[in-house]
């Protein structure tokens, strides 16, 4: 894959550390981060946060540099909060993800974002535009040579959410989770309408596995999306997973349901 800025800030925080003379302990200590976090940071197993970077530009007196490729990463179509969770899932080699509300965006059609992304209506058409090229770019990693594997378990209720005007779009986009879940390295299942109240409904979430096995994961609202590697918050999404994988039907049953919508609709 080609470099990206969040690979150039991982690059430039390293350079600029050794040419300051640290050792990832020493500048970790100046920066209040552990050494092995550093580390991790600047070969990319862990994400980066914004805290970190400031921190860094103020002991390496980089200028603002690293703060300036941050603002450059935004403008390239992701809010700041978000970009550290879009890096933890370039390094990933396994993803779970879990909408009640969404088709996911790693699996969403070019319609289905910019349908999704232009019910913002504080957005222009030029950033509207921007977002939906930046979620496509982010699909790249499920077909990239030695793909992260990706399980997505998805609310039934999120396949009804249609009217007149969105069937067809709707229609493509199921057709789309059918051809996903074909692929070696992706499973969809869905948690039908028949369960009810289930653990999930409280809302989204996903977890990213890295090249370490180390988990990171992620709860996106409407205003941020904060990575986090803290043990107590892991373990409780790691057993809400749990609870909603067993919910949902099988990857053999989520097809055929998906098939079968698809079927009904005049």
């Amino acid at each position: 894959m080609e470099q990206t800025t969040a690979d150039l800030i991982r690059s430039q925080l390293r350079r600029l550390r050794v040419a300051a003379g640290h050792t990832q302990e020493e500048f970790g200590k100046l920066v209040h981060y552990s050494g092995s976090m550093v580390s991790a940071v600047e070969t990319g197993t862990r994400p980066y946060d914004r805290q970190l970077l400031a921190r860094a530009d103020e002991v390496l007196t980089s200028g603002g540099l690293l703060a300036s490729l941050l603002r450059i990463a935004e403008r390239e179509g992701q809010p700041s909060w978000f970009l550290p969770w879009l890096d933890a899932e370039r390094q990933a080699r396994q993803l779970r993800v879990f909408q009640p509300t969404l088709v996911p965006a790693l699996l969403q059609t070019e319609g289905y974002a910019r349908a999704v992304i232009r019910s913002d209506d504080l957005l222009s058409d030029e950033e509207v535009e921007q977002r939906v090229a930046t979620r496509l770019d982010r699909q790249a990693i499920l077909t990239q040579p030695d793909p992260p594997q990706l399980i997505a378990v998805v609310d039934e209720a999120i396949l009804h959410r249609r009217d007149q005007r969105l069937q067809a779009l709707m229609a493509h986009q199921i057709e789309h989770l059918i051809a996903a879940a074909e692929r070696p390295n992706i499973s969809v299942h869905v948690v039908p309408l028949s369960v009810g109240l289930h653990v999930g409904l409280y809302g989204s979430f996903s977890l990213a596995r890295n090249v370490d096995g180390g988990w990171v994961a992620s709860q996106e609202t409407q205003l941020t999306a904060s990575p986090t590697d803290n043990e107590a918050n892991l373990a409780t999404l790691l057993a809400r997973w749990e609870t909603v994988r067993n919910e949902a039907l099988s990857r053999q049953q989520s097809v055929e349901l998906l098939n079968e919508m698809v079927k009904s609709w005049p």
